[in-house]
């Protein structure tokens, strides 16, 4: 409702009482105002927040502050406490027309007067509470785009090398094998002087196990079984393969049963019998795995690979024990002379006669006699055959802990079992 509406052909007066901007007579009253009573606008309206009353030029001031703040990336200025506003000075002339209010404000509120704010807030006060009187504040201007940093190029196209992006269509990146035959180095790595001497550990556990019997080559046996068939497996670039490793290490414990329960007369039938079932049962294993062809013949091979090994490690059991005496020496001895820091050349012929000398050396306390000079240099170019597949194909780590310690020792035992048959 507005204060233009007439009651009895004279105009309204909320100030009747003697308090308001007129008098009884209608006549404006030139006395002092009341400073409890305050020009309200009854109309509907979507702000009712506190409006204190501004001058048109604090309303320029405090616009071109706000622009210069953003146009500064809105950094905070310093500012002077505000002074306080005349009230409501420059309205009581404009009711003597009667027309329409210059400004409106609310009813007053309880609290007093708010405390000067920094210049963000009263701006902000500002550009919400004069919606209507003054338009907005304009926008600072939009920040410019930043450019993207340039990418660096591959450390292929620089000249270093650089793996190829990982796909999943069969393209894989290149291997460290690969980039060596590239770049024509040998993938060939020795396993070095600690795999050598945990061969030779177990080389001499072997010659000491054979000559008290029977039953006490049996534990090292399993150990170097066990070696095998994971290190195998490992060497091809297959881990973790439980049931393949699993399977081949069950060949061997069914070849060394088989054996024992036949005799040291029958070794060779039943090495051959175990060796074919376990060919068998491989085979049929993998006609039941539903992978890729070319996966399952790889991982057929590598498991045939790794039985027919760990099968073959039973020789040493069926072996005469006097040969398995020297053979376990001489690889022990074969091994650590190749781990020795020699040229190629030195190293093997050094080897070969650390081989041969450590053969007759063991054939001096056996029954072989001199004759442990053959066995024993058998036995170590065997041993050298396994060692050079351990190395091969940049194998890692734990490919030397267990192919660089097992194979050695298993290569050797057909050379153990045949010739220890012939001399002895």
């Amino acid at each position: 409702m507005s204060n233009d509406q007439y009651y009895g052909g004279q105009q309204y007066d909320p100030y009747a009482n003697g308090t308001g901007n007129t008098n009884a007579n209608g006549q404006p009253n030139q006395g002092q105002q009341s400073p409890d009573v305050t020009q309200t606008w009854e109309g509907q309206t979507w702000d009712t927040t506190y409006q204190p009353a501004v001058s048109y030029e604090q309303v320029r001031a405090d616009r071109a502050q706000a622009q210069q703040a953003a146009q500064q990336g809105y950094q905070p200025q310093p500012q002077q406490p505000q002074q306080p506003y005349e009230p409501y000075a420059s309205n009581q002339a404009s009711y003597e027309s009667y027309g329409t209010p210059a400004a409106y404000y609310t009813e007053p509120q309880p609290q007093p007067q708010p405390q000067p704010q920094p210049q963000q807030e009263q701006a902000h006060a500002q550009a919400h509470g004069h919606a209507q009187a003054a338009p907005a504040p304009a926008y600072a201007q939009a920040p410019a785009p930043v450019e993207p940093e340039p990418v660096p190029a591959p450390a292929g196209e620089a000249g270093g090398p650089a793996w190829s992006s990982p796909t999943t269509s069969g393209n894989t990146r290149i291997t460290d094998a690969q980039r060596a035959r590239a770049e024509g180095r040998s993938p060939v790595i020795e396993p070095g002087i600690q795999p050598a001497a945990l061969t030779a550990v177990l080389g001499l556990l072997i010659a000491a196990g054979a000559a008290l019997g029977t039953y006490g080559l049996l534990l090292p046996l399993v150990l170097l079984q066990g070696l095998t068939a994971a290190g195998w497996f490992r060497l091809n670039g297959m881990w973790p393969a439980r049931q393949g490793i699993a399977l081949a290490f069950a060949g061997g414990l069914a070849a060394d049963a088989a054996l024992l329960a036949t005799g040291r007369e029958h070794a060779a039938a039943a090495i051959l019998g175990t060796l074919g079932v376990w060919v068998l049962l491989c085979l049929v294993l993998q006609l039941r795995s539903h992978a890729e062809p070319d996966e399952r013949m790889y991982g057929l091979m590598a498991t045939v690979a790794s039985a027919a090994l760990t099968v073959v490690a039973t020789g040493l059991l069926g072996a005469e024990p006097d040969a398995v005496v020297v053979g376990g020496i001489a690889v022990a001895a074969v091994v650590v002379a190749r781990a020795l820091p020699l040229p190629g050349p030195v190293s093997l012929l050094a080897a070969l006669l650390a081989s041969a000398g450590a053969g007759i050396a063991a054939g001096g306390l056996t029954d072989l006699g001199t004759s442990g000079a053959l066995l024993g240099l058998g036995a170590g170019v065997c041993a050298l055959i396994g060692l050079r597949v351990a190395s091969y194909d940049y194998p890692s780590r734990f490919v030397h802990m267990t192919a660089g310690v097992a194979l050695p020792l298993t290569a050797a035992a057909p050379a153990v079992y045949l010739l220890g048959r012939a001399l002895v």
